[in-house]
């Protein structure tokens, strides 16, 4: 066993686990870490789809009790009905988007500078939404109308540029559209249960071919790291935002991009095979 691959696993599964439901994207925070621990290539892309898995498997196992419920009343109760047909709603634009521009996406935006630069940019538009969104009018999902879940959609799509974060463009969607940031919040969380299973699984699909036996300890302990991990982030997001804001976590990708792409201007990146 290859106890420093299995440390980078470990790295990288709370990397995942703490930058996934945090408005600090992990696709960008897995890119700038996996390339500055020579992680990268096929096998790395493969690496990943099993630690996203184990974050959103910690969404579902805290939220199983209101899942269940969904699953039990959605024949007949309009709320758990109107709830549903809003996140198929909002998973559609992403869904759409992502299979048509996958490959395009992949091929020329994952990068460190490329995520540096949406890092920096994302922290200046959570600010300005901070500052001026009028919060409030939907203060719990299931009041949301299907236009704020179609708003929600759209910004989810921004997520597919590396840097962006999934859940800092659906809160902050959210947010423009009226809902409070607990409400915006944990549709971010729901919805990212049907976005992150279908993403999951067709990457998978995509990447079965470099899965190998002997990675499995190497798999397991980063999918491990990024489900409890996960467990620990979800519920100190969902503690937080109900007393403060989010503009720490825009500082924090201000500061952190602006230095990545300081350090790219001295050490310019070049692509890696593997």
């Amino acid at each position: 066993m290859d106890i420093l691959l299995i440390l980078k696993a470990l790295l990288l599964g709370l990397v995942e686990a703490a930058s996934e439901f945090l408005p600090i994207s992990s696709t960008g925070h897995l890119i700038i870490v996996g390339d500055f621990l020579d992680f990268t290539g096929s096998r790395a892309e493969a690496f990943e789809i099993f630690i996203q898995l184990g974050a959103i498997l910690a969404v579902v196992w805290i939220y199983r009790e209101r899942l269940l419920d969904i699953a039990l009343n959605v024949d007949w109760d309009r709320k758990v009905q109107r709830l549903v047909i809003n996140l198929a709603i909002a998973f559609v634009p992403a869904a759409v988007l992502g299979l048509l521009l996958h490959k395009t996406i992949t091929h020329y935006l994952f990068n460190p500078v490329s995520v540096a630069g949406a890092l920096v940019l994302g922290g200046f538009a959570i600010l300005l939404i901070e500052r001026y969104a009028r919060t409030g009018r939907v203060q719990a999902m299931e009041e949301m109308r299907w236009k704020d879940a179609l708003l929600v959609g759209i910004a989810q799509s921004l997520a597919l540029f590396p840097g962006v974060s999934r859940s800092g463009a659906t809160i902050m969607g959210g947010m423009v559209g009226g809902m409070s940031r607990f409400a915006a919040t944990e549709f971010s969380f729901f919805l990212a249960i049907p976005t992150m299973f279908a993403a999951t699984f067709y990457s998978l699909y995509k990447e079965w071919h470099n899965l190998n036996l002997a990675d499995v300890p190497m798999f397991a302990v980063g999918f491990m790291a990024a489900f409890l991990g996960g467990l620990v982030v979800v519920r100190f997001l969902l503690a937080y935002v109900g007393k403060h804001s989010f503009a720490p976590f825009a500082w924090y990708r201000i500061v952190f991009g602006g230095l990545l792409l300081l350090y790219f201007h001295y050490h310019p990146w070049v692509g890696k095979g593997g």
